[in-house]
C-alpha cells in the first residue's frame, strides 16, 4: 500500500477530466438550441445594466434566479450527480440561491450601486459569462459541443451572478443582507468550481478564482451604502 503523502489531488477524484467535461457536451445537445437564446438574454441583462435603466437590477435578479434553478435541475441533479455524488448537494444549494434571487428580485429597496466602478466591473463579468467563457473550451483544446453557456452551466452563471451583484446595493438592512448571502452563494461555488478543476488541472481553475478575486476587491474597496 503506497503511503498517504505519495498522493496528489488528482488521486481524489471521483471521475476523469475527459469524462466530466463530456457532461457539457451531452448538455448542449440535448438543450440545442436554447444557447442561442440564453446568450441573446445574457447580452440583454448586460445592456440593461450599463444603461442604468429602471428595473433593470430586478430584472436581471429574476432572470438568474430562473438561472440557478435551470442549473440545479438540468445539470448538477440530472448530470453532474451521476459522476459526482456531492453534486447533489450543488444542486440543493443552486435551488436555494434561485430561491434568494428571486426574493431579491421582488425587493423595492434593490437599487443601482453609486460606484462607477462596480458597475464597469460588474459588466464586465456579465459579458464575460456570455461571450468570453464559452471560449475557453477550443481555447484549451476542447471541442465546441462542450462549451459552458451561461445561463446553462454553473460556472459562467456564477459569474455572471457576481457581476450583477456587484451593480446592486440596498436601501434597507433586510436587502443588503440578502445581498451578502447571495454574494456568499455565487462567491462559494467559485471557490469549488476553482478547486475541482484546478485539481483536474485545468487552467479554468484560474479563471474561477480571478472571477472571484476580482469581484470581493471591486466590493471590499468600493463599498457604499444608499
Amino acid at each position: 500500500m503506497s503511503e498517504w503523502w505519495t498522493y496528489s489531488p488528482a488521486d481524489f477524484l471521483m471521475f476523469a477530466p475527459g469524462t466530466y467535461w463530456r457532461l457539457f457536451e451531452l448538455h448542449n445537445q440535448a438543450l440545442w438550441p436554447a444557447q442561442v437564446l440564453a446568450v441573446a438574454v445574457g447580452l440583454a441583462l448586460a445592456l440593461g445594466l450599463w444603461r442604468g435603466r429602471g428595473g433593470a437590477l430586478r430584472a436581471a435578479a429574476m432572470v438568474l434566479a430562473l438561472d440557478w434553478a435551470f442549473v440545479a435541475w438540468t445539470f448538477l441533479w440530472q448530470r453532474y450527480a451521476t459522476i459526482n455524488w456531492a453534486s447533489v448537494g450543488f444542486a440543493w444549494g443552486f435551488g436555494a440561491q434561485a430561491i434568494g434571487l428571486f426574493v431579491l428580485a421582488t425587493r423595492p429597496s434593490l437599487v443601482l450601486a453609486v460606484r462607477p466602478t462596480r458597475h464597469l466591473v460588474g459588466v464586465g463579468l456579465v459579458l464575460w459569462s456570455v461571450l468570453a467563457h464559452p471560449l475557453l473550451a477550443p481555447a484549451l483544446g476542447r471541442p465546441w459541443a462542450q462549451a459552458e453557456v451561461f445561463g446553462l452551466a454553473p460556472d459562467p452563471t456564477a459569474i455572471a451572478t457576481l457581476g450583477v451583484l456587484l451593480c446592486a446595493d440596498a436601501a434597507t438592512r433586510a436587502t443588503r443582507v440578502l445581498l451578502g448571502v447571495l454574494r456568499a452563494g455565487a462567491w462559494v461555488w467559485c471557490a469549488v468550481s476553482a478547486a475541482t478543476l484546478g485539481t483536474m488541472g485545468s487552467a479554468q481553475g484560474g479563471v474561477m478564482l480571478a472571477a472571484l478575486v476580482v469581484a470581493t476587491a471591486v466590493l471590499a474597496f468600493t463599498r457604499a451604502r444608499v
